[in-house]
């Protein structure tokens, strides 16, 4: 089993940034495939961002691209999503996630955080 922690939801203005922090614990975190989801209301979820186990594979959803970044610290077990220049429609639960290693094509986790509130207000 892998627990999953977030950190790092508030309320924010359009234009600034915002840091997410995922700790994770209960399995080797060097080993596991990572990123994010978020589910705005009344829409599915819908993934973020991923980075792979070995930090070689890294895609984001369109929407997100050139302004959110993921990355890895497996010495501290954690990943990070970093949002710069957010926007209104980027307000949504954030859900950090983690799987064993699979084809980064690939939208299946396992491991779900409980979520953190990002709000963006124009």
């Amino acid at each position: 089993q892998v627990q999953l922690v977030e950190s790092g939801g508030g309320l924010v203005q359009a234009g600034d940034s915002l840091r997410l922090s995922c700790a994770a614990s209960g399995r080797t975190f060097s080993g596991l495939d990572v990123g994010w989801f978020r589910q705005a209301p009344g829409k599915e979820r819908a993934r973020v961002a991923h980075i792979s186990w070995i930090g070689r594979f890294i895609k984001f959803a369109d929407s997100v691209k050139g302004r959110f970044t993921i990355s890895r610290d497996n010495a501290e077990s954690t990943v990070y999503l970093e949002m710069n220049n957010l926007k209104p429609e980027d307000t949504a639960v954030y859900y950090c996630v983690a799987r064993l290693p699979k084809a980064s094509s690939s939208t299946a986790y396992d491991y779900w955080g409980q979520g953190t509130q990002v709000t963006v207000s124009s």
